[in-house]
């Protein structure tokens, strides 16, 4: 357990409160808490995890489960390299159409009672081929069906040659397909297990994954024990994971999650309740020296853009009737925040201000390091809303900015640093669900968003803004058919350097028209307990504890 840890008055008696909660929720769960001679990783979900069927892995909360309980033919390492996992290696036809997979052997499913005398079965590649059908399949209704939509072949794409031969078939090169096999969606399912629990799979999952399912107390805990047949070793030929268990929490209440972290009752935080990132962060993103050698802060840039999205297709009713629809309006709302103040006082440097693309940092396109976008510019702000006819005689309606509680005061910064320019923003904070609806139906104009990379390649973010794509993933409607020829051209492209510039060309054109306004490129924030080893963030923000112990 950390030692205490003084807090300013002025969050005394709020603390003292939320503390009386929190022991008064872990007396009345005693019962659950798993033998403490175990090597247990314990950590919270305050969205809660809405289920474990990878069908639906859709968000961080259910990714990371799912990451855990199931496995996938490819995965991405620490390099944002593609690398084998349940596949041994994979090969590449000339045409680039055909990808031929040997699967390794040895691998299991966990146990089952709808497996034969409750016994998991070896992984064959006919699993392969029943998992991705399943993505596709209407009457799965998968959140990721998006993922192989007129990317592979309508007739037979996906073969079992064998029981250790996969083949994939594309109608077209795709270069990004590897990274999308390693994504959470393509995590390999067995048919049994599926067919006999049905929509109720949900709560019972059997994958192969490092940590299998023992219970789930939706709102209480989840419980997923070592895997004793996992199928991978260390460097020393040491069977995988090292943890004995995972247990996951619900406190829905951030303050209550950061103080279960601070009694010792949580292996590490992802993010903190903005009412303790003073008493623990520096504004420059530092441990104060209070906390140094009591916690450690771990950063790593990941894969995320937050943004603030424009509803750009004039089509719709909302778009005619707004000043939005003017490519000098959007324009002079991205000139006029200023992203590194905000990244400062609200967010304590965690993060990059996004004044480059909408692609963030890290990919090996390089668009945030050669993209050209917007730096603070309040004059240029001002001058774009008089070059689109107003002015303190003619001044702008009223826009709605939609955004969840959790960004509410971001949202508030920015409406007053837009205001100060000419605008008048309304903030509305709606619940996640909503927005979710309102965002996929067309039915906000402004609106928050972020987009977390589902692979390691900028087609992922170029494809919210295919103009032949739906929302998701384009939100914002988007129309260029300048832009629509350029990523279909960089589908077809092998040679990586030629689609990388391609990528940056079609970056440059969605900030030039500005359908959204990059606010910053994310980064991921960990504070652990200090006896936590090989535990380090991920530029996907994945969990993997695979390979993390305690001293």
């Amino acid at each position: 357990m950390l030692p205490n840890i003084t807090i300013k008055r002025s969050v005394f008696m709020r603390l003292t409160l939320i503390i009386l909660v929190a022991t008064c929720f872990l007396l009345m769960n005693c019962s659950s808490r798993i033998n403490n001679n175990k090597k247990v990783f314990y950590y919270n979900e305050s969205s809660g995890i809405a289920t474990l069927d990878p069908a639906f892995a859709k968000n961080q909360s259910i990714m990371w489960a799912i990451h855990q309980i199931y496995s996938t033919l490819v995965e991405i390492d620490t390099g944002l390299h593609i690398v084998p996992s349940i596949a041994k290696n994979w090969q590449v036809s000339a045409d680039r159409l055909t990808y031929t997979f040997n699967i390794k052997q040895g691998i299991y499913f966990h146990d089952n009672e709808a497996f034969e005398n409750g016994k998991g079965r070896a992984l064959t590649a006919h699993d392969i081929v029943y998992s991705f059908n399943r993505i596709q399949e209407k009457k799965t209704a998968s959140s990721g069906a998006w993922i192989f939509n007129n990317r592979v072949d309508s007739i037979h794409p996906f073969i079992a040659l064998n029981d250790s031969t996969f083949q994939l078939h594309l109608l077209k090169p795709f270069q990004p397909i590897l990274g999308i096999l390693s994504t959470q969606y393509c995590s390999i399912v067995p048919k049994e297990v599926v067919e006999k629990f049905g929509k109720d799979f949900r709560r019972h999952p059997c994958g192969t994954g490092p940590f299998q399912f023992q219970s789930w107390d939706e709102g209480q805990a989840l419980i997923l024990h070592k895997n004793e047949q996992y199928f991978e070793q260390d460097g020393s030929g040491k069977r995988l994971p090292y943890l004995d268990a995972i247990k996951v929490s619900f406190f829905d209440n951030k303050a209550t999650e950061f103080l279960q972290f601070q009694q010792g009752n949580l292996s590490f935080i992802n993010d903190i309740d903005p009412s303790f990132k003073d008493e623990v962060i520096t504004k420059n993103g530092m441990l104060r020296k209070e906390w140094d050698g009591k916690v450690l802060l771990k950063k790593q840039p990941y894969l995320n853009t937050e943004y603030l999205g424009i509803l750009v297709d004039t089509s719709n009713p909302i778009v005619k009737n707004s000043p939005l629809k003017l490519k000098a309006i959007r324009q002079a709302m991205n000139f006029a925040i200023n992203k590194q103040q905000l990244m400062l006082y609200m967010r304590n440097s965690i993060g990059i201000p996004a004044e480059a693309g909408f692609v963030p940092r890290g990919l090996p396109s390089h668009n945030a390091e050669l993209v050209k976008g917007y730096t603070f510019n309040p004059t240029k702000a001002k001058q774009l809303l008089i070059n689109a006819g107003f002015s303190k005689q003619k001044q702008l309606p009223v826009i709605k900015l939609l955004t969840i509680a959790i960004y509410s005061d971001i949202a508030s910064f920015i409406a007053k640093q837009l205001e100060e320019i000419g605008f008048n923003i309304q903030v509305e904070v709606v619940q996640k669900s909503l927005l979710l609806e309102q965002t996929a139906k067309s039915q906000a104009g402004f609106f928050r968003g972020s987009w977390i990379a589902d692979y390691p390649d900028a087609e992922n973010y170029m494809a919210m803004f295919y103009s032949k794509n739906p929302a998701p993933p384009n939100y914002t409607r988007y129309k260029n058919p300048a832009f629509d020829l350029l990523y279909e051209k960089a589908l077809v492209t092998i040679n990586d350097e030629e689609r990388y510039e391609l990528y940056r060309q079609m970056d440059q054109m969605v900030i030039n028209d500005a359908p959204v306004i990059p606010i910053w490129y994310d980064m991921a924030f960990h504070l652990t307990q200090t006896n936590l080893i090989n535990f380090e963030p991920n530029a996907l923000n994945l969990l993997e504890l695979r390979r993390t112990n305690y001293k």
